[in-house]
């Protein structure tokens, strides 16, 4: 499996307050930018597959309303994130 719990636990460790830190946006957008990395590559190989194509879709709208609420809570969070993960927006 590309996602054990070991990732996770740096992921949330990076990104989050600790390494148990799941429910923090910041976290979360970083997991699934993450995911959406992965399943970007595996769609470069595989583009056939519509089942992993609708669920980067889905992702990618999940990590977009995160983003959205960051930008109207926390506009210096939101500015944190969008830097240390590279996102364009």
């Amino acid at each position: 499996m590309y996602l054990d719990k070991a990732k996770k636990e740096e992921i949330f460790g990076k990104f989050g307050q600790s390494a148990t830190d799941t429910g923090s946006a910041e976290s979360q957008i970083a997991l699934f930018s993450y995911r959406i990395s992965h399943l970007t590559e595996h769609l470069k190989k595989n583009r056939k597959d519509h089942n992993t194509a609708r669920s980067l879709t889905m992702l990618v709208g999940k990590r977009r309303k995160l983003l959205k609420y960051l930008y109207n809570n926390d506009i210096n969070r939101y500015r944190a994130i969008i830097k240390a993960l590279g996102l364009r927006k």
